[in-house]
């Protein structure tokens, strides 16, 4: 069967540029994929997408002109409803072979098989493989069809142009033209009211011919570079400007260099068919302004790439990535100055009039915005931050910190009210950190205020020190404790308040600091700042249960709340350890017992790991799952009043001698080691216990005849588990 490459090109208009990269993916994944399962492309055939501002396309390898034929075998019914007493085909069999395009003289050559109970009859037949033309056609529709566009525009076709049944089209952006290409062959299909051709159009305005004729299906990338002037793969348009961007700011000198975002690079790929860098500035007097906002305004209005000089400070130096290149730059280097310096001066009038309201003057317009409609203003969530960012200083025994801490919670949020965040929402807290030093208050207070909502992301920095720290967590804990009280939980893939994103911090800054902060401690805390129903289940010192109105609103704050909250906590942290290389085995392990000390995890996970190295591990953790499984149906057997204490008086055996003697030896070690924090060393030592063990559970029978003899039995089972499970639950290591 020929063999050829195949090369497809939607031609359009302008795509959007934060979605082109998804989009030339998606349009090639889906193609390729379904010209490979109608066997039409091979499994290993190289697939290469390419994708510009004006145009999707995909370039396939070794593409057969018609697939292999192949042998199907279908179901028709069972025996009992396809043949009679006699043998012979009923109607309904007929009918069904009859719609298969066979008649009666296939009866003879069914096979019968079981299908479940009944024995049913199946038609062997050799289906035609699709050709190119076929299966391109429902490739490449289902490739638009499956396209990742959040919304599609309606377009009229140009008249004359249209094709029998289409008059108007939905898409991203109206098409103009489609290549389909096997080798040099143009392949029939049409999508969107176009023909297939082999020609499509170049640059707008740099292009060496219109329109841009294609030969070839391999030919494409060097006659659009070529003829056209565009550079129609994505990762090298790419490339080239990442290229353009060091060389130009090696051109500037002084160890310059283009701020990395490649978000910004992706989106500017995007805009551009053939990049040209160039060189600009802007008056130096602007640099007054603090550097977050300049490059913020450069990068998200113009999609400029302002440069860094080598103590990453920002120079009055920018790089434009322009669509053209002319043999006189000036004017696009003009233009693209003249266009930055009012966005400049908008930032510095901002900042200058911000500067002229402290801080603290600002706290009473927050009780203007509101925050939800069930949890009040931004005023009142602040009082709520303060109070329980005092809870956590007050549990870390602080009291020089509770201070600054209740002062940066005070005014943390005072920025959205100012100017600058009011036209830039993404500068919230950077700029109320600049406002705090202006104000004169203390670097500490002021880095709080500018860390309070990190970690933003994955990876982020943690606040810088304690201040920030307290605050942060209280922020978060606000939130959280909030959104589940009133029952506005992440569903899905849905979480609109970033509530996954917010545990994930609190679990970074209690682990990464070491916090002495236990979490239903903490929890039942921030629970009990929202003046609301506090019975969380935890701890009897929490708060008793009480209502509060809130704009109205009747929120109940009730066990079954606090409950959820830590549970989503403990969740989030077990799929953070996960995603760190930890098994699920030793995670479920640790955190079967629920740590309190969060900071403790990492530890415990490693003494987990080094004690399932041990020789001895794997019985242990077998004989540890006995046990368990033991006390459970002890307690279902309401005797677990006598699980107190071991008395050696009833200690018959000798193998329940030994083990008691080996508990009371390895017990003493161990508990001072875990009560050190040495939890390896802890349970390292578990390891002399193995013998005794076995030789108990060989040796004694747990269910003794005698009550105080199975109740003894029991009480020193309970004391083993105890002593085996400080760390971890060891039966989770067994296979």
């Amino acid at each position: 069967m020929t063999s050829k490459n195949l090369l497809v090109e939607l031609f359009v208009e302008e795509l959007p540029p934060k979605a082109l990269k998804k989009l030339g993916e998606a349009f090639s994944s889906v193609l390729a994929d379904s010209l490979k399962a109608q066997g039409l492309a091979g499994a290993d055939a190289v697939v290469t997408h390419f994708a510009s501002p004006r145009r999707l396309a995909v370039h396939v390898t070794a593409v057969a002109a018609q697939a292999a034929n192949k042998a199907v075998s279908q179901k028709l019914m069972p025996v009992a409803v396809g043949l009679d007493a006699s043998g012979n085909a009923t109607p309904a069999l007929l009918k069904k072979l009859q719609a298969l395009g066979a008649d009666a003289s296939a009866v003879a050559g069914l096979k019968r098989a079981p299908d479940g109970k009944a024995e049913a009859l199946f038609y062997d037949s050799n289906v035609k493989g699709a050709t190119l033309a076929e299966g391109l056609q429902k490739a490449l529709l289902e490739a638009i069809a499956k396209l990742p566009i959040p919304k599609v525009m309606t377009y009229q076709l140009e008249s004359g142009c249209e094709l029998p049944g289409w008059s108007s089209v939905s898409f991203v952006r109206p098409a103009h033209s489609l290549i389909a290409l096997h080798g040099s062959d143009v392949v029939p299909v049409q999508a969107l009211g176009l023909n297939s051709g082999n020609s499509t159009q170049g640059h707008r305005f740099e292009a060496a011919v219109s329109p841009v004729v294609i030969k070839d299906a391999d030919a494409y990338a060097a006659t659009l570079t070529k003829d056209g002037s565009v550079i129609a793969s994505f990762a090298e348009r790419r490339a080239e400007i990442v290229r353009q961007l060091a060389a130009a700011a090696a051109k500037v000198g002084g160890g310059c260099k283009p701020i990395d975002d490649d978000a910004l690079l992706d989106e500017v790929t995007a805009l551009v068919e053939r990049p040209n860098v160039l060189i600009c500035e802007f008056e130096k007097e602007f640099l007054e302004v603090p550097q977050e906002c300049l490059i913020l305004t450069m990068k998200a209005n113009q999609k400029y790439f302002p440069l860094l000089d080598a103590a990453n400070k920002l120079t009055n130096k920018f790089l434009v990535v322009s669509n053209i290149s002319p043999e006189d730059t000036s004017f696009v280097i003009g233009g693209n100055e003249r266009v930055v310096r009012p966005r400049l001066a908008d930032a510095k009038f901002f900042f200058d009039q911000d500067r002229k309201k402290t801080l603290a003057s600002r706290v009473e317009g927050l009780g203007k915005v509101v925050y939800h409609n069930k949890l009040g203003t931004q005023g009142e969530r602040v009082q709520r931050v303060r109070a329980i960012a005092q809870g956590i200083s007050h549990q870390l025994r602080d009291l020089a910190l509770l201070a600054q801490a209740d002062t940066a919670a005070q005014l943390a949020k005072t920025d959205l009210v100012t100017d600058m965040v009011g036209e830039f929402p993404e500068l919230q807290g950077i700029m109320g950190g600049y406002y705090a030093l202006n104000d004169g208050l203390p670097e500490a207070v002021a880095h709080a205020i500018e860390d309070h909502y990190k970690p933003r992301f994955a990876g982020d920095a943690l606040p810088r020190n304690d201040v920030g720290v307290v605050v942060a967590l209280a922020d978060k804990l606000e939130t959280l404790v909030g959104m589940f009280g009133i029952g506005n939980l992440p569903t899905g893939d849905k979480d609109p308040f970033a509530l996954r994103r917010h545990a994930l911090g609190i679990i970074r800054m209690l682990v990464e600091k070491d916090l002495p902060l236990e979490l239903n401690e903490l929890v039942g805390m921030a629970f009990s700042k929202f003046d609301m129903a506090t019975q969380l289940g935890f701890d009897d010192e929490i708060a008793p249960t009480k209502t509060t109105m809130v704009k109205g609103d009747v929120i109940a704050f009730d066990g079954a709340a606090g409950a959820a909250l830590s549970d989503f906590i403990y969740d989030r942290l077990a799929g953070s350890l996960r995603e760190q290389g930890y098994s699920a085995q030793e995670v479920d392990a640790v955190l079967a017992l629920r740590p309190q000390r969060l900071g403790d995890v990492p530890k415990r996970l490693a003494a987990v790991r080094a004690f399932a190295e041990l020789p001895e591990a794997p019985a242990l953790a077998a004989a540890n799952k006995r046990v368990g499984n033991i006390l459970k149906k002890a307690e279902a057997e309401a005797q677990a009043e006598v699980l107190v204490n071991t008395n050696p008086g009833l200690l018959k055996e000798a193998p329940e001698k030994a083990l008691h003697a080996a508990l009371e030896s390895v017990g003493r070690e161990a508990t001072f080691e875990f009560n050190d924090g040495n939890y390896a060393k802890s349970l390292q030592l578990l390891a002399a216990l193995k013998a005794p063990v076995d030789a108990f559970f060989d040796g004694v029978m747990v269910n003794a005849e005698d009550p105080a003899l199975k109740a003894n039995r029991l009480s020193l089972l309970k004391s083993l588990y105890k002593t085996m499970n400080r760390v971890a639950d060891l039966s989770k290591l067994a296979t």
